[in-house]
């Protein structure tokens, strides 16, 4: 058990077949060695800015700017909340990520929040994440990406009803549970690295 445990806490995929590779990194990782992620080929990073509660995330701008001076490159995600309206939950993205020609496009991460209860109908669902995109691509001057658990997904079919990039989730094997084909995939959301305190999410790009 232990091997194995070692083994899953350092796999990654086949960079033969996934060369492009990066992390998705906020204040629960500590404090990042951020030169140490680019020298084990840390090819991009994403850097959460807010939650759908209007809370910034207090290492953001650290880590931006880290990331930047290491040669990384990076974008900013931004947590969706079902609690929220939109405009509410576009305001401290775009007061906390700057307009950067350089960054990599915005994310929009839809998962389900245990501190939201609420489960709106999917017509509103779809029409408020719509308007968010909106707002965060007229903020950043690029279309977003839309990074969709799996159990978020079966409820409200993102996408089919908002036609952006879709990232998804899946530990260890190719996640195939959206309507529409993949463009990036968390292969892992506990691998661990030099550089950084803990697990971290480890992304791939399909090639």
């Amino acid at each position: 058990m232990t091997a194995l445990w070692l083994f899953a806490r350092g796999w990654a995929p086949d960079r033969a077949h996934y060369p492009t590779q990066g992390v998705s990194v906020g204040a629960g990782n500590g404090i990042i060695e951020w030169g140490t992620l680019a020298a084990q080929g840390t090819d991009f990073a994403y850097i959460r800015a807010a939650n759908g509660w209007g809370q910034r995330d207090p290492a953001f701008g650290t880590n931006w700017a880290e990331a930047r001076k290491a040669g990384v490159r990076y974008g900013a995600m931004l947590e969706f909340s079902l609690c929220r309206r939109a405009y509410e939950q576009a305001t401290p993205f775009i007061t906390t990520v700057p307009r950067d020609n350089a960054a990599l496009p915005p994310v929009i991460r839809l998962a389900f929040d245990p501190g939201c209860k609420v489960r709106p109908g999917r017509d509103k669902v779809l029409s408020e994440l719509n308007t968010l995109v909106n707002l965060i691509e007229s903020h950043s001057g690029k279309s977003a990406v839309l990074n969709v658990t799996k159990d978020f997904d079966a409820d409200y079919d993102i996408g089919s009803g908002v036609n952006r990039t879709l990232w998804l989730d899946g530990n260890f094997f190719p996640p195939d549970y959206a309507t529409r084909p993949w463009v990036m995939w968390t292969a892992s959301n506990m691998r661990h690295i030099d550089g950084v305190d803990g697990p971290v999410r480890w992304n791939v790009v399909a090639p």
